[in-house]
């Protein structure tokens, strides 16, 4: 072995150790999330680094407070989707292909939605979700997550369709298909990868809504888990065990929706950077 070869295997090295240690210091506050919802009727000063005896008691007892607030953050969430993809698949198209004037200012404007506060949105939508009769309903709270997304979700799929060739849509309408025909079987399934990391990114946006949720509820009729674990603390700040407990159970159907969608979330990310 050469003195350039072992340079680079110790380059390697360090750069693996050094990976290591960062990823260590990243997932250790998850590690100490689970470690101390494994340990019944404990504090934070009190919790043990690692479990000596482990129970699933603050699990349990999480479900049985918390389990109406997961399943009413997954409906949201899960309608937030919908929702922000009807919107903002046909809205990107049209910024993409149809050569619209002012098109960029568009695209601009939208970015720029991102930037505003979301407590001041959520003052503006209270006074016209009262008007409405949407306070305190599954229907405001989905509309109004859904908004989190669309700016995202309108410049990937933009960034993405961009790139159709137009000639495909053309050759489509030839053959008897109309537009509405042509985007929906042609250009939706040429977007399958752009479409699956929009739809996630909204989902994980509705599902981690807190401002929203404590604004535009004044019962609990519908409590996402958000606005559920900040009830909670209130009521168990002696109890860090339970609290955890929950903050793991909100946070397992992110991880498995992320880790299923890994290899689409990577392509349609790339795919709408280079195109």
């Amino acid at each position: 072995m050469n003195r350039t070869d072992g340079r680079a295997r110790v380059r390697r090295t360090w750069n693996t150790v050094a990976a290591l240690l960062i990823l260590a210091v990243m997932l250790f506050p998850v590690y100490w999330m689970i470690s101390t919802a494994l340990q019944p009727h404990t504090s934070i000063a009190s919790a043990d680094l690692i479990p000596t005896s482990p129970s699933f008691d603050n699990f349990r007892n999480a479900l049985d407070s918390q389990g109406g607030s997961l399943v009413t953050s997954l409906i949201v969430a899960l309608g937030a989707v919908v929702v922000c993809l009807a919107l903002a698949a046909p809205a990107a198209y049209g910024l993409a292909q149809f050569g619209l004037r002012g098109g960029r200012a568009i695209v601009f404007g939208t970015l720029i939605t991102q930037m505003v506060p979301g407590i001041v949105v959520a003052n503006a939508l209270y006074s016209a979700y009262a008007e409405l009769n949407l306070v305190n309903s599954y229907l405001g709270l989905i509309l109004a997550d859904a908004s989190l997304g669309l700016p995202f979700a309108i410049v990937l799929l933009r960034a993405f369709m961009v790139s159709i060739p137009s000639e495909v849509v053309e050759a489509a309408m030839v053959d008897g298909a109309n537009r509405f025909t042509a985007f929906m079987r042609i250009v939706l399934p040429m977007s399958r990868n752009a479409l699956i990391t929009s739809g996630l990114f909204a989902f994980l946006f509705a599902w981690a809504d807190f401002i929203f949720a404590l604004t535009l509820n004044t019962t609990d009729d519908v409590k996402p888990v958000t606005l559920g674990i900040y009830q909670f603390i209130g009521a168990h700040v002696s109890d860090w065990g339970a609290v955890m407990a929950t903050a793991v159970l909100s946070a397992i159907p992110a991880a498995i929706l992320l880790v299923v969608a890994q290899k689409y979330i990577a392509a349609g990310i790339a795919g709408g950077s280079i195109k």
